[in-house]
């Protein structure tokens, strides 16, 4: 269900800009006609309660904000963002300094892609050609079985082999899907979300945005919540990359609307959420917002709580409380607080997390606030943990391997960064 307009319009903007909850709750009580008793009425309250609370500019009582908006119907990330600590914000057009590693220029991604050869050139013509022409199906056996088998690659980071599949699984989705059952519309969307997935972390980011669009499109058409959830998210990951964070902002923001909008009864509806704005803080960190990125950070921290502490086998959204502070870690990251990534992470085993590609993520992450720390005995040493537990994490990612080409070149007698170096060059 689409958020209604009324958050979108200019009032509900500038309410936001002016860190006003308060006031929200007003603008939302009066559109649907409630009176202050009204309001109350539905809170426990009395309508002087409700009247402090819309003036007050100073949150007093957290609680009873998130429940008043609710009432009236805020969506929640627009709750999140009036919350935001004034000062953290700046005009919209101000960007805060980032990490010089958090993107880099499309010039230096196509350097980067060609000196390192991260994934064999018939490996991605082959997806090429199936993106243009879908293959004759493989009738290798049932859909399910072999996306989770992809997506098992995907988690132990064999990028290569899953590479070499996605044709083949590409063909067997459309073949599913033709069907024209809702499920099986929904199991093609997510073989190319996956897709899109894999593509991102090669830095094949054109092709990423065609499988993204795929992903969107069949989500639509089946109608399914959860993979409408998951495609908007990898389309608003290619879309931070080709640099277009506007664009990626108010995608997630639509997508996590619409899976607030649900109710988040269960379990997986509540980690899609917790994953959206996981998306959105890290988006808004990317683009230079601190207060956004902050606010969504701890509102994915609060959202995250429910849940178990490893998400079952076979979730679509396997977040976690770890997996938000592995993100929270990220966050601060790419708003060029390496201190408080490395606080934010100190605490976070291998051992939190359920598959070897977070795990490896858990090292990539810390060796980047290390190195944007200036320590580069323990960037090579965090890098090394990860190539063990997953090498194509390290060896794949272009970001990553230009940490570790100007490790070599700085510091080539640094402890680890020699083997290091071996380790990758050998993938």
């Amino acid at each position: 269900m689409p958020a209604d307009p009324l958050w979108s319009s200019p009032q509900a903007v500038e309410l936001v800009a002016r860190r006003h909850p308060g006031a929200l709750i007003r603008l939302g009580r009066e559109h649907r006609g409630w009176t202050l008793a009204d309001l109350g009425g539905h809170l426990g309250c009395s309508a002087a309660t409700v009247s402090r609370l819309e003036r007050r500019t100073a949150v007093t009582d957290l609680t009873l904000i998130h429940r008043a908006a609710a009432h009236v119907g805020i969506p929640l990330h627009v709750l999140v963002r009036s919350l935001a600590p004034p000062g953290a914000m700046g005009p919209p057009a101000t960007r805060v300094a980032a990490s010089p590693y958090a993107e880099e220029d499309p010039m230096r991604r196509r350097l980067l892609l060609t000196a390192t050869a991260t994934a064999p050139a018939a490996l991605l013509l082959g997806v090429d050609r199936a993106l243009a022409d879908t293959p004759a199906p493989t009738g290798r056996g049932a859909l399910d079985t072999r996306t989770a088998a992809a997506r098992e690659l995907y988690d132990t980071g064999a990028h290569r082999q899953l590479l070499g599949l996605l044709p083949g699984l590409i063909a067997d989705g459309h073949a599913a899907a033709a069907s024209r059952r809702e499920l099986d519309q929904a199991r093609l969307s997510s073989v190319y979300s996956l897709s899109t997935a894999l593509l991102i972390k090669l830095g094949s980011y054109e092709q990423a945005r065609l499988t993204a669009d795929r992903a969107r499109t069949w989500a639509e058409v089946s109608g399914s919540p959860l993979a409408r959830a998951a495609a908007s998210r990898e389309l608003a990951i290619v879309l931070r990359h080709q640099d277009r964070a506007d664009d990626a902002q108010r995608l997630m923001e639509t997508a996590a609307a619409r899976v607030e909008a649900t109710g988040l009864r269960t379990d997986a509806a509540a980690s899609a959420y917790a994953q959206m704005l996981c998306t959105l803080a890290y988006t808004a960190a990317r683009a230079g917002r601190r207060g956004d990125a902050l606010a969504m950070a701890e509102e994915a921290r609060r959202a995250a709580r429910r849940l178990p502490p490893t998400a079952p086998p076979g979730r679509l959204f396997p977040i976690s409380p770890a997996a938000v502070d592995l993100y929270r870690v990220g966050v601060h990251w790419a708003l060029g607080d390496a201190g408080a990534a490395l606080e934010t992470g100190r605490h976070l085993r291998p051992a939190h997390f359920a598959t070897a590609e977070r795990r490896a993520r858990l090292g990539t992450d810390m060796a980047r606030a290390w190195w944007a720390w200036g320590r580069p005995e323990q960037t090579a040493r965090a890098l090394l943990d990860a190539h063990r537990t997953s090498p194509g994490e390290v060896r794949d990612r272009p970001a990553i391997r230009s940490i570790i080409t100007d490790l070599a070149r700085r510091h080539p007698r640094t402890p680890g960064v020699h083997e290091l170096r071996t380790a990758v060059s050998r993938g």
